[in-house]
């Protein structure tokens, strides 16, 4: 089967794609044809291993010192088909359509992957192909963990910073979900997609700076970890929440322990546990229409390099996929 191999920490030419044998699987698991897979920022982060200090030197000394040896094949997330099942699976069957994430396990850049049959998967959203579907789990969990963290009541103000990102789109609409006022920050050329997925107000923040506006919000969202920390907690109302999902060091996490200790105020920056019944949970909302996955562009498993580079360049509105299987039936679009 094809493949992507990571052969060393570097550039989008460090990916080179190859051919593997395809797996078999064992008792639990469940090999999953894969449709489509995702290009996340992590994903680049992970490749150049592109990490706040704190945390380079142990993920160098788990993937390997001087090129990744534990992992050799990028991806967490997938949508796709089941092909084969292990002994003593019960979940599912083969033919069913799933989404899910593979986690620290990667291996979604590939024609297949076996799995354990308890990992983060559900049965695909009916109303979404499989390039909608596999942005899911990334953006919509993310989104939805912080967003649940906040415990967010109808009526509050939500700011989201760097919301044209897929957990951003996908933070957009639930925060709409759960009955928010919901102003998103990004740049000026992402705004319009950001008004048309409910953002009620919109700010590009080359012109204008939501910590130094007078305004203050209920929640702010800050996903890109970028936003100036006392600055952003200042512009939270009494009993506010700032939601940090990529913080920036070990300073800013001592930081946010001491807002929560000395005031009413919470900063929160928590990891996310993905967990199959919070898919369930999206997928009820997609397929009732509530959200839907935005997607910029799609690529080929051969044009891998293209894709990380376009990531890269900070140009993406929503989520990148790359198209896996094109067999009968399944040589689907980027959408729809």
């Amino acid at each position: 089967m094809k493949t992507v191999v990571w052969t060393k920490y570097g550039s989008p030419d460090v990916l080179q794609v190859g051919e593997m044998a395809k797996p078999t699987p064992q008792a639990n698991e469940v090999c999953i044809n894969i449709m489509a897979t995702t290009v996340t920022t992590g994903d680049c982060e992970m490749r150049r291993l592109h990490f706040p200090y704190w945390i380079r030197i142990p993920m160098r000394l788990y993937f390997g010192l001087r090129k990744p040896t534990r992992v050799t094949n990028l991806g967490s997330y997938l949508a796709g088909e089941v092909e084969a099942v292990g002994p003593g699976v019960t979940r599912f069957n083969v033919g069913d359509q799933l989404f899910g994430t593979t986690g620290f396990t990667f291996g979604t850049y590939a024609e297949a992957i076996c799995v354990a049959e308890t990992s983060p998967l559900a049965i695909k959203p009916v109303s979404m192909s499989y390039a909608e579907a596999t942005a899911v789990p990334l953006g919509g969990l993310e989104a939805l963990h912080f967003l649940r963290m906040a415990a967010i009541r109808a009526g509050e103000s939500v700011l989201i910073n760097g919301a044209g990102g897929s957990i951003g789109t996908f933070g957009i609409q639930l925060a709409n979900y759960f009955g928010a006022e919901v102003t998103a920050v990004d740049s000026a050329e992402k705004l319009a997609t950001l008004r048309a997925i409910g953002a009620d107000h919109v700010i590009d923040y080359r012109q204008e700076d939501f910590t130094r506006n007078g305004r203050q919000y209920d929640v702010i969202f800050d996903i890109i970890g970028k936003s100036p920390f006392a600055a952003s907690v200042r512009a939270l109302k009494p009993n506010g929440r700032y939601l940090v999902a990529n913080p920036s060091g070990l300073i800013q996490y001592l930081r946010g322990k001491l807002v929560n200790l000395t005031s009413n105020k919470r900063v929160i920056s928590q990891m996310t546990n993905p967990k199959a019944e919070d898919l369930v949970f999206l997928a009820e909302l997609i397929d009732a229409g509530q959200i839907k996955t935005v997607v910029d562009r799609c690529f080929a498993l051969d044009q891998i390099r293209a894709a990380h580079t376009y990531v890269e360049s900070g140009q993406k509105v929503g989520n990148v996929i790359v198209m896996v299987h094109h067999e009968a039936g399944a040589a689907e679009t980027c959408v729809g």
